[in-house]
């Protein structure tokens, strides 16, 4: 199967707990501009996501950055520890195994 690479710049603090193991999971807002970037045709009624197989981050706009599987996509309400708003659902990706 074909890899398809999501690539995200995460700010400090969620890049080492994500590195760390500490986060398992990764939010993004369920807004337009990511709509248009996660799901298939943009569309969010669909609840159907493209089909992302892996994410790379990367510490801000550095060169560092590490590479994970992609368990699944869904939206639900995430832990605030994590990032997460209290009040509403996020689009969350869930991560697998850690790659290279």
């Amino acid at each position: 199967m074909e890899e398809k690479i999501l690539y995200l710049p995460l700010k400090k603090k969620w890049y080492e707990m994500i590195e760390s193991g500490e986060k398992p999971e990764e939010y993004r807002e369920n807004k337009l501009y990511w709509c248009k970037r996660l799901y298939k045709d943009g569309d969010w009624t669909t609840g159907e996501f493209k089909p992302y197989t892996h994410v790379v981050f990367t510490y801000g706009y550095t060169r560092r950055r590490m590479k994970w599987q992609i368990k699944k996509m869904l939206m639900k309400f995430g832990n605030p520890a994590w990032g997460a708003p209290t009040d509403k659902m996020v689009i969350t990706i869930v991560l697998g195994e850690r790659v290279e």
